[in-house]
């Protein structure tokens, strides 16, 4: 049998779900090597701030879209089959507000919130006398929400029963991981998964990303289920939503979409309006009559989404002689896209290697 020796680079849940794939396949001998590893809080590394969780926000005909129903599947067999993981079900409900049409969240969420979304198979609308004067109209359908402090741990430990190696190490150059590979030997391949870290990641230098700062208060109040509504009327920017984790996670309360700001510190005030927003949006969220004092917070948290103009970059490149093949980008839908992007950097693998098979002979 033939070995394929492969670089992972990064370890956040682009980077592991990628490795998880990949090391299905016995002849594959991968290592995945970062700076930051499960575990971990650093506003470098994104994944662990996430929510997480599954609201589509790619057009149906988009690769985002595509991405994320490949992706479905294999959240809710996670969901339903293997606990352990930290992703459980939760019912969730959807608020669209059409004077939102134009704002920055608004954009975002412009899919999620038709009236008739391309995941309609499993999406009733919810009927318009249960609505608030200031709502338009609304979806509900079955959702997951991922405890990323279990879900992450536990992508390294399946990654880990495949045979995966895990390293630590900083890189100024993409196409020196090639020879961090356990074996001691050159990779054959390098697979680029720094998220907001490939702008300057020497090699890549990619201009086109740019942080979208998220804001969050976790909290141990269960608003029962999962909401989020289209905009707010605070700033074009800001965001409502609120999940709760498995596994004893908390519950969620965000947010924002704030481009281009790369302060790491929880905003105060910010906070106020997160929590007055997700108490107005869900009332028993706290008890009969209270306000955000009613709230039993957890901590305060930011994260930088890894942004990028053209949407995520799934591809394969030559730097320096070295093949590496990008994913990166996701903003934010890292997860909910995860194994559908990780089955295209899959089959690009696929590829390569049966090219290079082809040209030994």
């Amino acid at each position: 049998m033939d070995i394929s020796r492969i670089v992972v680079l990064g370890a956040g849940v682009s980077g592991l779900t990628t490795a998880l794939l990949l090391s299905k396949n016995p002849s594959n001998k991968i290592t995945v090597t970062a700076k930051h590893m499960p575990g971990d809080y650093d506003i470098e590394y994104c994944s662990p701030w996430a929510g997480a969780n599954y609201f589509p926000v790619g057009a149906e005909d988009s690769a985002v879209g595509k991405w994320e129903r490949e992706t479905w599947p294999y959240l809710q067999d996670l969901a339903q089959n293997f606990p352990e993981a930290g992703i459980q079900f939760q019912d969730t409900v959807v608020y669209n507000r059409l004077k939102d049409k134009e704002s920055i969240t608004g954009r975002w969420f412009a899919e999620l919130t038709k009236p008739e979304p391309w995941y309609r198979s499993v999406v009733p609308n919810v009927p318009k006398y249960e609505l608030k004067d200031s709502i338009d109209s609304a979806n509900r359908f079955t959702s997951v929400c991922i405890n990323t402090a279990v879900y992450l741990p536990w992508l390294v430990g399946q990654c880990r029963k495949n045979g995966v190696e895990f390293k630590r190490a900083i890189f100024t150059h993409v196409t020196d991981a090639a020879d961090s590979h356990m074996s001691g030997k050159r990779a054959d391949i390098v697979i680029n998964c720094t998220g907001l870290s490939s702008r300057t990641l020497g090699g890549v230098w990619d201009s086109t990303l740019s942080p979208a700062r998220g804001q969050i208060v976790v909290v141990q109040n269960d608003p029962g289920n999962m909401q989020t509504i289209s905009g707010t009327d605070d700033a074009d920017d800001e965001i409502t939503y609120l999940m709760a984790r498995a596994s004893g996670g908390g519950t969620i309360l965000g947010g924002s979409l704030q481009k281009n700001n790369w302060d790491p510190l929880p905003d105060p005030n910010l906070a106020i309006r997160i929590m007055k927003r997700c108490v107005e949006l869900c009332p028993n969220l706290v008890e009969k009559g209270q306000g955000i004092e009613g709230l039993n917070i957890i901590r305060h948290s930011v994260g930088l989404r890894p942004l990028r103009h053209d949407g995520p970059r799934v591809e394969k490149e030559k730097i320096n002689e070295v093949l590496v093949v990008h994913n990166y980008g996701h903003g934010g839908y890292g997860y909910q896209t995860s194994y559908g992007c990780a089955t295209d950097v899959m089959r690009i693998v696929e590829l390569v290697l049966q090219h290079n098979e082809k040209a030994k002979l």
